[in-house]
Order: C-alpha cells, then sequence, then structure tokens
C-alpha cells in the first residue's frame, strides 16, 4: 500500500476558507484569552481544569508570539508550522481532561467544546495566506535585520 502524506490543505479542502492569517492571529489571542478566563474561573472550583486552562492559553500566546504572521512577535515558525501545531494544541484541550483524570467531571464538556472550536478554525483557514510568503518551510529564516548590523548577538 501506497503511504500518502497530507498537509492542512489537502485535508480540510472541501471546507471554505474564511480566515486569513491576520484573522486567524485574532482568533488565537481570543482563544487565549478564552483559556485564561476559564482559569481564572475554575481557579477555586477545579484545581486541575485550571491548570489546564493555563496550560492551553500559555501554549496559545507561546505559538503565536512565534510564527511569523501578523501578531507574531518573534517570527521562528511559519504560518503552515503553526497550523500544525494547532492541530497539537486542538489534541491537548481534547485530552488534557483524561491525562488530569477529569474527563467525567463537568469543567471536561468546556475544553471538548473549545477543542472543537479550534478544529473549525484550523479547518477554515487559508494556510497559504500568512507570514511573509515562506509557507513552505517549517521555520523561518532569520530576518535580514537580524544577520547584520551592530545589534546582532555576534557583533557584541
Amino acid at each position: 500500500m501506497m503511504e500518502e502524506t497530507r498537509d492542512l490543505t489537502t485535508l480540510t479542502r472541501s471546507v471554505p476558507k474564511m480566515f486569513d492569517a491576520g484573522a486567524h492571529a485574532v482568533a488565537d489571542y481570543a482563544t487565549a484569552g478564552a483559556f485564561a478566563a476559564l482559569g481564572l474561573y475554575f481557579h477555586n472550583r477545579n484545581r486541575r481544569a485550571a491548570q489546564l486552562a493555563y496550560a492551553n492559553a500559555a501554549a496559545i500566546v507561546g505559538l503565536s508570539m512565534l510564527t511569523d504572521y501578523p501578531g507574531g512577535m518573534f517570527p521562528v515558525f511559519s504560518f503552515r508550522a503553526h497550523g500544525q501545531a494547532d492541530l497539537a494544541l486542538t489534541a491537548l484541550a481534547t485530552a488534557g481532561p483524561a491525562m488530569l483524570g477529569i474527563a467525567n467531571d463537568p469543567a471536561a464538556r468546556v475544553f471538548y467544546g473549545a477543542a472543537g472550536l479550534e478544529t473549525a478554525i484550523v479547518s477554515s483557514t487559508d494556510w497559504s495566506s500568512g507570514g511573509n510568503g515562506r509557507t513552505d518551510t517549517m521555520y523561518v529564516t532569520p530576518r535580514e535585520e537580524w544577520l547584520e548590523g551592530p545589534d546582532a548577538p555576534w557583533n557584541t
């Protein structure tokens, strides 16, 4: 049997693409904010749910800051690589309650719903729209201004 490699664009080709890189960045930061608020809500009610919510918020913000797209501050990952990582973050929201022993707790339903919403956003994103046109690679190359000039780390 021949092995077939698929990327997000191929897997989601039948889903209308409503999010470009900028809209996806807004959705990412809004999702992170929602997870942070969820962590505050669960803080004194369910410690494990709060920890999972904080972990999701931190992971999303960290990934967003390191992505080469609008809203990314330190572009290390291409927008396409960000999409692959989004799938892992969706898995964290889905499997997290079971890993922390709260799968049967009513709080787990919030994480399952969030994972569904994240899946919809990932599926509705045009992954060819992002960054500085460097979407075919996993990592972006350093920006030119980082390579030269008196502020370059190796010029100290």
